[in-house]
């Protein structure tokens, strides 16, 4: 079928303002919106700028709008998006992020807001002769927190960051502190807990619910950050030990 694909462009080296340029494509419903920005790039116009890695769903740098919704360019079928002939296609880069090149966005801003929570294991006591070990309930806690793959859409999708706060933590952030967070193993959680308790950190979450609906990880986001706003309530409620799950 004939797909008008409307692609968002923006070079800031040369450009005043972001303009939509539309291009005519031969596509199968079956194929991924990745297969057609390659067909693109490749065959009508290889000035086009976007990010792909593994294609498969879990590098998560294809992340973009589309159709005014993020999602993953490699796990986006056409069918799921339309089945007229005819039909147009509108993508855009993540929002709240500085364009570097049209599809492609700059993550500084992003990335050190996730480092600032802390996402290694932190553990300063004495390790026995094994490793540390965690039962399959322990793991079950932490297993759909260790599926994030860091592609920007839950924060790019948030109300908050877009305007209500952009110095808000984010989703993901707060997410990767809650892997840790509830590992077993981890003692970390009073030394993230100044980046997660302030003004700035947990609390700015209004549960939209935008960033679980368009997780590729299916993953169940507000529902975690308002644990973890739980177990900074409790924590200070007790006023002593760490959060962590037995």
């Amino acid at each position: 079928m004939k797909v008008t694909v409307a692609v968002k462009r923006f070079n800031p080296e040369k450009d005043d303002t972001p303009a939509f340029h539309e291009y005519e494509v031969d596509a199968a419903p079956t194929d991924r919106v990745l297969d057609v920005l390659m067909h693109i790039q490749r065959k009508i116009d290889p000035s086009l700028a976007f990010r792909k890695s593994c294609g498969h769903g879990v590098c998560g740098s294809d992340a973009m709008v589309i159709n005014g919704r993020e999602r993953l360019a490699c796990k986006t079928l056409l069918k799921e998006l339309t089945d007229k002939e005819g039909t147009k296609l509108i993508i855009e880069p993540l929002r709240t992020l500085p364009v570097q090149k049209d599809l492609m966005v700059d993550q500084t801003e992003f990335f050190q807001k996730y480092r600032r929570i802390k996402p290694f294991f932190i553990n300063n006591e004495k390790a026995g002769p094994k490793e540390r070990r965690q039962s399959p309930e322990q793991r079950k806690i932490i297993d759909a927190a260790t599926s994030c793959i860091l592609c920007s859409a839950c924060y790019s999708a948030c109300p908050v960051v877009q305007g209500e706060n952009p110095l808000y933590l984010g989703p993901a952030a707060i997410v990767q502190a809650s892997r840790f967070n509830n590992d077993s193993r981890d003692r970390g959680f009073e030394l993230r807990l100044p980046e997660l308790d302030d003004p700035d950190g947990i609390w700015p979450c209004n549960n939209y619910f935008n960033c679980t609906q368009v997780c590729p990880r299916n993953i169940k986001v507000t529902k975690i950050i308002n644990l973890e706003k739980n177990k900074i309530k409790k924590f200070h409620g007790q006023g002593e030990g760490h959060a962590n799950p037995e």
